[in-house]
Formats: C-alpha cells, structure tokens, sequence
C-alpha cells in the first residue's frame, strides 16, 4: 500500500512592502490605495483566503511602521541600509519566521491566486528543492510564449538565511543570481483556468489608477446591459 503523502511544512507568508516606492514617485506602495484599502491589505487578505493558508503572516516594512502594525500584523525592518532590494526582506523574514519556510509576496500584486501557497508546497516537497518560484507565460521578442520567472513570488527554506546573509555581505542583491547557488523549482501558472492578470503588479500611479477604474467601469458595463435587455 502507497504511504500517504507527507503533510506540508509549516510556512510563514511575508509581505514585501519595504522598497523605495521609486516608480510610484517615491510613495510607499503599500499604502496606496485601491478600492478603498491600501495595497498591503489586499496582500494580506489574500494570504488568509489561501487553499493552505499559511501559519504566520510578517510584513517587511522601512517606512511609516506604525501604519503597517495598524494592520495587526508583525513588522520587520530590514537590517540594511539604502534599501537593498527584496532579498533584505528575504532575510529578514527567513530569520524572524519561525517556521521550516517562508513565502514572500510582493505588496503590489493584489491579484496573486488563492492556489499559491498550496502550489508551492507541493512543488517544493515533490522535488525536494531549497525554494520555488512562480513562473508565467510570457511572450518573447518572436512572439512564442515561453515560461518566466516571477522571483519575488518565492517559497524558500528558512535554513538558507546563512547564504542570504553571505550573499549580501558580498554585495549581492538579485535574487535570480542568488537562487541560481540552490536547488530551484520554477512552478508554472499556466493552467487554463490560472488567471492571466494574476500576477499583474501595479507599479505607477498610472497603473494603481487603471485598476482602480477597471472594476468600476466593469460593473458600469454590466448595468448598462442589463438595463438594455
């Protein structure tokens, strides 16, 4: 008889949201906001409707810390200065998380699926890898659709923080440079039913503004049809 498959590890989810902000004008992306929260809640929401809802939830965090506790949701600074990109808050969480893994999801990406932290866990356990990193269906300079990393949407052991830290220390700061030292698992989301848009991140106050609008004129759509027939 085939033994059951083995329960996943426990996992602690960080929010990503301690970045310069410098495509938003220098804002605090977290806090933007989109259809009356800001973008850090809709992360968080998220991550507490997932199919394996993580056991944490930490937010990594350099500006206005007291609006991000507001949130009731544990706050981690990193321990580098002038901002080193994602891979401080990578650290910060694999050694605050308490946990066998962490999973980190940028602030900005309010779409992310349901299905991420489930998909990961069973990608990570199934190849025995160090971390996983989404990859999606994007087209190239010919045309043809071809799988690309996505690497802040990561799950990663949390017993890696010595290499993070190494790495770092040795002025290291991109993270496909970085996971390409350990054992990585690229997991598609290229399902016919994985929404396309999912993974669509909002950068500029152009972009935050066009999500914004495009429910609302969505559902304007939806009344003027019905209103017609």
């Amino acid at each position: 008889m085939a033994s059951p498959p083995t329960a996943p590890l426990p996992i602690t989810a960080l929010i990503l949201a301690g970045g310069r902000g410098a495509r938003m004008g220098g804002a605090d992306k977290g806090l933007q906001m989109l259809q009356g929260r800001p973008l850090v809640q809709h992360a968080l929401q998220r991550l507490r409707q997932q199919s394996l809802p993580p056991a944490h939830v930490l937010i990594s965090a350099n500006r206005h810390r007291a609006d991000y506790e507001a949130l009731g949701v544990p706050v981690l600074a990193d321990d580098w200065p002038d901002f080193p990109g994602p891979l401080a808050g990578f650290l910060a969480g694999s050694t605050h998380a308490g946990t066998p893994l962490l999973l980190t999801v940028p602030c900005d990406t309010p779409r992310f699926p349901l299905s991420l932290c489930e998909r990961f866990a069973h990608a990570l356990q199934a190849q025995e890898a160090d971390l996983a990193m989404v990859a999606t269906p994007e087209r190239d300079a010919r045309g043809a659709l071809r799988l690309q990393a996505q690497p802040v949407f990561c799950l990663l052991r949390t017993t890696l923080a010595g290499s993070l830290q190494a790495y770092l220390q040795a002025g290291g700061r991109g993270i496909l440079d970085w996971s390409a030292r350990h054992r990585t698992v690229l997991v598609a989301f290229d399902r016919a039913d994985d929404d396309p848009q999912a993974f669509a991140n909002l950068n500029t106050p152009d972009e935050l503004r066009a999500a914004e609008a495009g429910p609302r004129a969505d559902q304007a759509a939806s009344r003027a049809s019905s209103s017609s027939s």
